[in-house]
């Protein structure tokens, strides 16, 4: 029954994509062992228009060995809504915020400047006024797509470029950033990827498991935890079905060496369906969260970045995806 179900949801949720496929800027990569689809970043036709993530690298579809890697967890679509992304999606810290003014103007990379208005406090849940989305340019390869965000609106002016790419040959999707500073000041912030990942279609329950190279360290805010998932040692075990309205949280995952790259390598598998992804980078993590609601499951990996005017950053996340 539980399968059956699975599958016509996974009927009406490639229902959903083909119905807005027309409409919704967006291109294939395949390099014959990995496909998948990525919506495009565009003002006003773009399937994500939200003020929180990075607008580029939003992936409904990723395929390898049978397996699926991405899909819709969230239950009601609205392009402008935070929520309404899927895939391996990034989200910058705001930049300048506490300094800015109301009315004036305060930046979220591969988003543009946004307006800050009367609130005691920036939230990442909200939907802030564009001021200047910059312009985006977009090519497309068999295997790689490479988008380039450029922003010149003083103080903050720069070029961010983000390179998606499937190793010819392997099953190994790599993800490439580049971040010029064209402005003034500097740029500090930090960035991380969200890895909403929905394995199989299978919703979030038994069976699924992430895995750390380290021994796991509760720290913040926590939700679930030993009602939903345990905590065995390095990794989190989830031991129970979540309904649509249960989450489990877990504000900070402490225990990894913040000098060692090492420590951004996390697993996440579904031990039911039989598929698995090992996700690196070449920076070390300045801190981890854990999140997961009933179709998605989340480690938030962060790193800092601080680029000083007319200075670049680079770093490469590494998905390599696997049948257990």
């Amino acid at each position: 029954m539980e399968n059956l179900k699975n599958w016509l949801s996974s009927m009406f949720y490639l229902f959903f994509l083909g119905s807005i496929s027309q409409e919704i800027p967006q291109a294939q990569i395949s390099n014959g062992l990995i496909k998948a689809t990525i919506y495009l970043p565009d003002e006003h036709k773009g399937y994500y228009r939200g003020t929180r993530f990075d607008w580029s690298g939003v992936m409904p579809v990723l395929e390898h060995g049978g397996h699926s890697y991405f899909g819709k967890w969230f239950k009601t679509y609205e392009p402008k809504v935070h929520e309404s992304v899927m895939g391996p999606v990034e989200e910058f810290g705001p930049v300048g915020y506490d300094k800015t003014k109301i009315g004036d103007s305060f930046l979220k990379i591969g988003v543009g400047t946004l307006r800050k208005p009367a609130e005691p406090r920036y939230s990442n849940f909200k939907t802030y006024e564009i001021q200047d989305a910059g312009e985006w340019k977009v090519e497309h390869l068999t295997n790689q797509i490479s988008f380039k965000h450029m922003l010149n609106d003083r103080p903050y002016s720069y070029e961010y470029q983000k390179v998606i790419s499937l190793s010819p040959n392997t099953s190994e999707m790599v993800i490439t950033h580049s971040l010029t500073n064209h402005g003034d000041d500097r740029i500090e912030t930090e960035v991380y990827n969200h890895n909403f990942f929905f394995l199989d279609g299978l919703n979030i329950g038994p069976g699924y498991v992430v895995r750390f190279p380290f021994k796991i360290v509760e720290k913040g805010k926590i939700n679930g935890v030993g009602k939903f998932v345990k905590i065995e040692d390095d990794e989190i075990v989830f031991i129970k079905k979540l309904g649509k309205k249960d989450h489990v949280y877990i504000g900070e995952i402490t225990g990894f060496d913040i000098n060692n790259t090492n420590g951004y390598e996390i697993w996440v598998e579904n031990r039911r369906s039989g598929a698995g992804v090992k996700i690196t980078c070449d920076r070390p993590l300045s801190r981890l969260v854990f999140w997961s609601a009933q179709k998605t499951v989340c480690p938030e990996p962060y790193i800092d970045l601080d680029i000083a005017p007319r200075a670049s950053a680079n770093w490469t996340i590494k998905y390599d995806f696997y049948q257990l």
